[in-house]
């Protein structure tokens, strides 16, 4: 299956998740803040959209995925639209990340579940843990160790996510504000900016 977004053509697979509203609102707001000097860190990339685009004018990309078939389908998107400024690894997180970045953008898995309700690769794009908000926590508790000076975060999430996203990252020192939102049946959904100070080291 295929689909196109922005001059993009998009492979993609029922093992991986399927760009929906939150990517695209995540993706407008992304295209917006990639700067020309921008090292980018697209986490949990899936079909590797986010990347894609961000490459465009970012100076590198790096996408990571817990999904090895989700790595998989987006260095074939990113060799189908000819984008070489990107590279693609299987990480939890920041297991398998070296190096710090300007920009992190992150669609996180956002869904209330439990444990055993994960059964496939695609459920842990999806599910957030008990409260929705498991792993946008441990998110926020490495990203710092994974900024430059100055750097910012794009994070996704919804009203049915059931943690404080802005003072989780207000506490941790960052600077944040709503920029984006989207009104859907059952949810909205809210694109975070989180910016860190200069003189962070």
């Amino acid at each position: 299956m295929r689909m196109e977004y922005m001059g993009l053509k998009i492979e993609i697979s029922e093992e991986v998740y399927e760009p929906a509203e939150d990517s695209f609102l995540l993706a407008e707001v992304l295209l917006k803040e990639v700067r020309d000097e921008d090292i980018v860190l697209d986490m949990g990339t899936g079909s590797g959209i986010l990347a894609l685009l961000a490459a465009k004018k970012a100076k590198f990309v790096v996408g990571v995925d817990i999904n090895e078939r989700a790595v998989d389908i987006a260095w074939k998107n990113a060799v189908n639209n000819d984008v070489k400024n990107v590279i693609f690894v299987k990480s939890d997180l920041f297991e398998n990340i070296r190096g710090r970045f300007s920009l992190i953008v992150f669609n996180p898995p956002y869904l209330l579940g439990e444990d055993e309700e994960i059964r496939d690769p695609i459920d842990l794009a999806l599910i957030g843990g008990k409260t929705g908000g498991e792993v946008i926590e441990r998110f926020a508790k490495h990203v710092k160790d994974f900024l430059l000076p100055g750097g910012r975060v794009l994070l996704l999430y919804s009203s049915l996510t059931k943690i404080n996203v802005r003072k989780l990252f207000d506490e941790l020192g960052f600077k944040t504000a709503i920029v984006a939102k989207e009104k859907l049946f059952f949810e909205e959904l809210y694109v975070m900016k989180a910016e860190l100070s200069l003189h962070f080291r």
